[in-house]
């Protein structure tokens, strides 16, 4: 039998009220306070008298990991219970996490990737971030890999544009498909994540990576440091802008986003040493080698110092 034990902040004493509150929570969170997640967490004393010998659950104490990104959270794909979270709900833009969801909608055409496109000038006008050049012929395949590796912008809105929707109705597909993935607090209003409007929550972006994780297609390109492209005219080297990659956490997806209003974000989806797997969301950051650090913090304490809170339950 499986036991299952999430903390949503400093842990003391854990209710059974709390665990089916959760539970409930995960079921229907429109259903519950307002939609905003239970706080089962919170320190106790171990001798309220609120909690009886019956009515509580004692866990150990752990430290609460040190993290200051604006929002955050772990969470677990198999027992779909959050470990932990910090504002988890709280409505963000996520910047070039958008273009996972471009991707995954392009790639679900099933188009033929060697198929050659030419670069418009509505796709690299203010671009910001992109390797390619008007005019430039280049595959559908190295679109993909640029938007995803290089979080190049022209790329995804090449992508949208020769998609079968075009361009507008594209983002509008982009809606479509988070409202089936019941991604409620998720909002798209163009496809490279540019625009402040695109809008999230720490905890909807660790259900689109998990998403994404699960089609190969999508999460092999998110798993390569470097690629090479070729236009009609150049040959050059991209590299991944997750630095995670290479390092000693095992990522088996993942995206990073900045835009100003964003401030610096990463959601990936890790394989702790003993095999299993959590989805990670830093979201505002205060600089782009801290979102990294700060998943890596995460990974560390869950690991290590939260590791009991995994088996408590079953002891």
């Amino acid at each position: 039998m499986r036991h299952r034990v999430a903390v949503v902040c400093t842990i003391g004493v854990l209710s059974v009220a709390g665990f089916a509150s959760l539970r409930a929570y995960h079921a229907d969170p429109a259903a519950t306070a307002g939609g905003r997640p239970p706080t089962i967490g919170r320190l106790l004393p171990h001798s309220s008298p609120a909690l009886g010998a019956a009515a509580a659950r004692r866990v150990p104490r752990v430290p609460a990991p040190r993290v200051r990104a604006q929002a955050a959270i772990i969470f677990d794909p198999v027992t779909g219970e959050t470990l932990w979270e910090r504002n988890s709900r709280e409505l963000r833009s996520i910047a070039s996490i958008t273009k996972v969801m471009t991707v995954m909608l392009f790639l679900e055409q099933e188009p033929d990737l060697s198929r050659d496109v030419v670069i418009s000038r509505e796709d690299v006008r203010r671009a910001s971030t992109t390797y390619l050049r008007r005019g430039e012929r280049v595959t559908l395949r190295d679109l993909v890999h640029l938007a995803l590796v290089a979080s190049d912008n022209a790329a995804a809105r090449a992508l949208a544009r020769v998609s079968a929707w075009g361009s507008k109705r594209f983002v509008a597909r982009m809606n479509a498909k988070a409202a089936e993935l019941g991604l409620e607090q998720t909002r798209f209003t163009d496809p490279s994540g540019l625009h402040e409007g695109n809008l999230s929550s720490a905890y909807d972006v660790s259900q689109l990576i998990l998403a994404a994780s699960e089609r190969p297609q999508v999460a092999e390109v998110m798993r390569k440091r470097t690629y090479q492209i070729r236009t009609s005219r150049r040959t050059r080297d991209i590299r991944s802008t997750n630095r995670l990659l290479g390092t000693r956490v095992d990522v088996m997806a993942g995206k990073t986003g900045y835009i100003d209003k964003a401030g610096y974000c990463l959601a990936t989806l890790v394989q702790l040493v003993d095999g299993r797997s959590v989805s990670i969301v830093v979201l505002g950051a205060r600089s782009s080698s801290g979102r990294f650090s700060e998943a890596r913090r995460l990974v560390d304490w869950l690991s290590t110092q939260a590791s009991v809170l995994l088996t408590s339950a079953a002891e």
